[in-house]
């Protein structure tokens, strides 16, 4: 062995890391602090109908793409069931419904149907996600020629300036950034990278994991147990121990320790410094990351159909209540929501009904902030007559798009960004992690290593959120423990 691993926190980041550790001959131990594994990738059951947590959908997924590149390496094969190819997102706005096409000239063709004359400018765009996305040799697991200098320009531009650089067309403008929830974009803030990765990564394929992504979780666990790592859940790591220069293990709630050559946090990293008291960690670096916001939390409803009432839907819907995709989180108690998105969950192969779905908007931690510290189930009637208030407004909203849908379900459940804080263990109950914004530069972003050599971080707030942004962040992190290029042709070459 060469040497013991130990690493907190069960998301992706964690078990992605964990594999490609014991693969190359670590000793790997996982602590999770609750009885499930997988972080946001997992999922739950009402009255023997399931639902998904954060992962709803992937893209990339297609043989010898980025993704199922990536997922072979991890022998993770999980079933996948196509989104339509045609329009795999839906963009209600201004009472027209647009759609994105898997594939730059589908893509572009499907635009052009309402914006003829916008071809030159959808052209330029694709140019520049694509050269954006070839840049990064993670992201397209491809050894660029020569360095360019256009991931740092566009990590330093804010998408909506690219944007209306690239296209001439006001409307236009709204619409090729329509999916913004799914990275909670801000304007003026969020920078054109973060765009083009996710474009880049589902305009090639996308795909929902057939039974949900548990099956992700599962099938990560067989190959990390194949390779002798171990994963504990309900062991909740209360103190990172170091000596004067470095990490030396991990300390439980139930006070068992576990010694460690490295530790690799998988948690946010606002928590992990509550836990770690050496001074080699420096109060300005405490007090920089203490203060990094994070991107907005969401309520969720949660649909239970009544059976064979819902045609299942291949694609995700997102539809605006003003003339904009942006400031929807900007929203007051009297306009919320300003905007939603809605899916459903594949439970097998060639499903012509839907079981389940969710419908999702933006909402502050602050919403909720005074059940704070209350448990699961015990918050009070003041609670549940806020969650039932806003179940019934995001459902009015649905209904205008899907009308009789309401008619259609059987019952529904909800959550806040509280119930994602205290499931997840997300900072502020946030969906996507840390925040990226141009303005704050370097003091928005977390590096994978810490002023303590043997304390590394992995998952969504170390590189991006998502399944490709998060696998992209475990390659650099495990990067510090095995030669990078060997790391590179072992995912390449096999």
């Amino acid at each position: 062995m060469k040497g013991h691993v130990v690493i907190i926190g069960s998301g992706l980041g964690g078990l992605s890391s964990g594999i490609i550790l014991a693969k190359n001959g670590y000793k790997v131990t996982i602590l999770e602090q609750e009885s499930q594994v997988g972080g946001c990738l997992q999922c739950f059951k009402r009255d023997g109908v399931k639902f998904e947590t954060g992962m709803h959908f992937i893209g990339s997924a297609s043989k010898g793409q980025t993704l199922q590149r990536l997922l072979h390496y991890l022998e993770a094969e999980v079933p996948l069931s196509p989104l339509n190819p045609e329009g795999y997102e839906v963009i209600a706005l201004n009472g027209r419904r647009y759609s994105f096409a898997n594939g730059r000239q589908r893509f572009i063709d499907g635009l052009c149907r309402f914006f003829p004359d916008q071809r030159p400018n959808l052209n330029r765009l694709c140019d520049t996600i694509e050269s954006l996305a070839k840049a990064s040799n993670l992201h397209s697991l491809t050894r660029p020629d020569t360095e360019s200098a256009i991931s740092t320009e566009y990590q330093l531009r804010s998408l909506n300036d690219v944007i209306d650089e690239l296209i001439t067309d006001i409307e236009l403008r709204k619409v090729v950034v329509g999916n913004l929830p799914l990275y909670g974009a801000v304007k003026d803030k969020t920078p054109f990278s973060t765009y083009a990765f996710v474009m880049d990564f589902y305009n090639q394929s996308a795909y929902r994991i057939i039974g949900g992504s548990e099956r992700l979780t599962d099938a990560l666990l067989r190959t990390l147990r194949k390779y002798g790592g171990e994963v504990l859940p309900c062991h909740k790591v209360v103190e990172v121990v170091c000596n004067d220069q470095r990490v030396t293990g991990v300390r439980c709630d139930n006070g068992i320790f576990f010694e460690a050559d490295t530790v690799i946090s998988d948690i946010h990293p606002a928590r992990l410094i509550d836990i770690v008291h050496s001074p080699l960690l420096r109060p300005a670096y405490r007090h920089r990351i203490q203060k990094i916001p994070n991107t907005i939390g969401g309520f969720s409803v949660y649909l239970h159909f009544k059976p064979k009432s819902v045609p299942y839907m291949n694609y995700n819907f997102y539809s605006y209540n003003t003339d904009t995709p942006w400031n929807c989180e900007q929203y007051t108690d009297d306009d919320w929501p300003r905007g939603y998105l809605y899916m459903h969950l594949c439970d097998h192969e060639d499903q012509q009904y839907a079981n389940s779905g969710v419908i999702l908007s933006y909402m502050h931690m602050r919403d909720v902030e005074k059940w704070k510290g209350t448990k699961v189930g015990q918050r009070g009637a003041d609670y549940e007559r806020f969650k039932k208030l806003h179940a019934h407004r995001l459902l009015s909203c649905a209904e205008k798009d899907f009308p009789g849908l309401t008619d259609q379900l059987q019952t529904f459940y909800t959550s806040t960004p509280l119930t994602y804080y205290d499931y997840t263990g997300t900072q502020d109950g946030s969906m996507y992690g840390i925040m990226k914004d141009i303005n704050l530069g370097p003091a928005a972003r977390v590096h994978h290593r810490t002023k303590i050599p043997n304390l590394l971080l992995t998952g969504q707030n170390v590189n991006s959120h998502g399944i490709l942004g998060v696998l992209v962040g475990t390659l650099v992190t495990c990067g510090e423990l095995i030669d990078s290029e060997t790391l590179f042709d072992q995912i390449v070459h096999g």
